[in-house]
């Protein structure tokens, strides 16, 4: 809040400013100066800053035009006179001369409404991202960056089944060639003989035609393509478990958020209650009814609860500053939340709590079941190896010695390889297939009992909360009619505000309780969703 007082002593018109020249304050301060400084032309405007207790830097741009303008900016107190040093260079050459003034003055009148008017706008550019719960969970499975890579893997292992399928259709190729050969008799035959050339050639040799090549019976690229498969269904999972990885910690920031918020609006209640209470201890001691020490009692729990303030307010920044970085959000965008309300409700879990649930929707137990085909199929791919293959292959085109004289010409063949003696290699794949398969087996295993126990966890953290919000919700009904009680003692002169000051502390942490028993009861339902393997599901529709 603003307030501009209007003082006029001879040739001198002082405006007063008095509280905080920032935000929607400015344009208010600059229409009051511009007003007075078109009546002024005769006397000098002084601007009075001793009153304000807070100024931003547009505030302190403003001033310096005020001051370029003709305006004298006077103070006291440590920070306003830092402030006007700050602004008129005291004490450094290059100021502006007092016969410059008109001319500063008239252009301060045209440039400064247009400085406020960018400023303005540049505050109107991004205005506060406004969420609910739902909200943010839809934005970060958009934006992450975690969520995008698992996206990428999942394409990238895709792209890989096609290739391994692509070794089983047939391959077709165009070959074109127009070559010339010379070679030396002796050496092909291996001796020469007498009277007979030492070399043959050249001859020239022209061919262009289709090649195609196709296995007919090979069982080690159908189980490579099965494994592809199978490594694609595992990479979906991953994919499932980032984003459910990554709903819960933006779940559990956004409950954070709220219980900051919370927090600030119980410490800023009461701030409202001690300074009440404040006021009525001054106002006993006025009528001669109260101590001072009651009222020094009353102002230093005053400050206690401001600064409580304080720190709620630094807590709540820090939290949304840390949803935003999840979020992948521009840092200069602000954040507000929208469920600030649903913050006290309690609502049920509204999903499967089975063990049989978890285990069949976690995506931890869906990857190591698809890594488990994957070496089934890659053990299968090592046994078929032992088995003959049948390739087929071929080429037709033109041929001949030269474009005119070519002819079509074909071959085809059909290929059996039986493979006889491998060094060891079959046995060595299969043998280290089995191994990976009962590894798989003991992460199946370990992964199973790690489930269970962060369900039964869930559950009964959820079901504590419960029961603490019912508490907290009664504890600070009675906190509150012990201040009631209290504060009416305190008036009625029957007690000093001892009690008054015992029941805000009571009240203090009445409130405290009441949040944090709803923080863990919300908290507690987002990790049973998590442990259930349905937490996206949850808070994503």
């Amino acid at each position: 809040m603003l307030k501009v007082t209007k003082e006029t002593v001879g040739q001198e018109i002082r405006l007063k400013v008095e509280g905080k020249l920032a935000g929607p304050w400015l344009e208010e301060f600059r229409d009051c100066w511009l007003a007075n400084s078109a009546v002024s032309r005769s006397q000098s405007l002084v601007v009075d800053l001793s009153g304000l207790t807070f100024i931003d830097a547009q505030g302190k741009e403003l001033l310096g035009w005020i001051h370029q303008a003709g305006g004298r900016l006077v103070g006291t107190g440590l920070m306003t006179k830092s402030v006007i040093e700050e602004i008129t260079g005291a004490g450094k050459p290059g100021g502006i001369r007092p016969s410059k003034a008109p001319i500063v003055k008239a252009l301060a009148l045209i440039v400064l409404p247009l400085l406020l008017f960018r400023t303005n706008l540049n505050a109107q550019e991004k205005p506060p991202l406004r969420l609910t719960l739902r909200e943010a969970v839809q934005l970060v499975l958009k934006q992450n960056p975690q969520v995008q890579i698992a996206n990428l893997d999942l394409a990238q292992s895709r792209e890989d089944r096609v290739s391994a399928r692509a070794a089983l259709l047939p391959q077709i190729g165009f070959e074109t060639y127009d070559k010339v050969q010379r070679f030396n008799l002796d050496a092909f035959i291996g001796h020469g003989f007498p009277g007979s050339p030492h070399h043959a050639g050249p001859f020239q040799t022209f061919q262009a035609g289709p090649g195609f090549s196709m296995p007919l019976f090979d069982l080690t690229l159908w189980r490579r393509l099965q494994a592809a498969r199978q490594s694609v269904n595992a990479t979906a999972a991953q994919e499932m478990g980032v984003r459910e990885q990554i709903v819960l910690l933006v779940v559990s920031q956004y409950l954070g958020s709220l219980r900051a918020a919370a927090n600030v609006r119980a410490a800023q209640s009461r701030v409202d209650l001690a300074q009440a209470l404040y006021d009525q201890a001054a106002d006993l001691q006025q009528h001669g009814v109260g101590t001072g020490l009651d009222t020094l009692r009353a102002n230093v729990q005053l400050q206690n609860e401001k600064q409580r303030l304080i720190v709620a307010e630094t807590q709540q920044a820090t939290s949304l500053y840390g949803l935003a970085r999840l979020l992948n959000v521009d840092p200069s965008q602000p954040l507000q939340l929208a469920d600030q309300v649903s913050f006290f409700q309690t609502p049920e879990f509204g999903a499967s709590q089975s063990l049989e649930q978890a285990y069949s929707t976690r995506p931890e137990m869906k990857t190591l079941a698809a890594r488990e085909q994957i070496v089934l199929a890659q053990r299968k791919a090592a046994g078929d190896s032992r088995l003959p293959n049948i390739l087929l292959n071929g080429s037709w085109g033109y041929q001949g010695l030269s474009l005119p004289s070519a002819i079509p010409a074909y071959q085809f063949q059909v290929t059996l390889d039986v493979p006889l003696f491998t060094g060891g290699k079959i046995h060595a794949e299969t043998t280290k297939a089995d191994l990976e398969l009962k590894k798989v087996a003991q992460e199946v295993e370990e992964q199973r009992n790690q489930i269970a126990l962060e369900v039964k966890t869930a559950l009964a953290q959820l079901e504590s909360a419960r029961h603490e919000v019912d508490v907290a919700n009664l504890g600070v009904k009675l906190a509150e009619e012990e201040v009631s009680q209290a504060r009416d003692r305190f008036q009625a002169g029957v007690a000093n505000n001892i009690e008054v000051v015992t029941a805000q502390d009571a009240f203090a942490r009445a409130n405290d309780n009441q949040i944090g028993a709803l923080y863990r009861y919300n908290q507690s339902r987002a990790d049973l969703a998590h442990a259930t393997g349905q937490i996206e599901s949850l808070y994503s529709k």
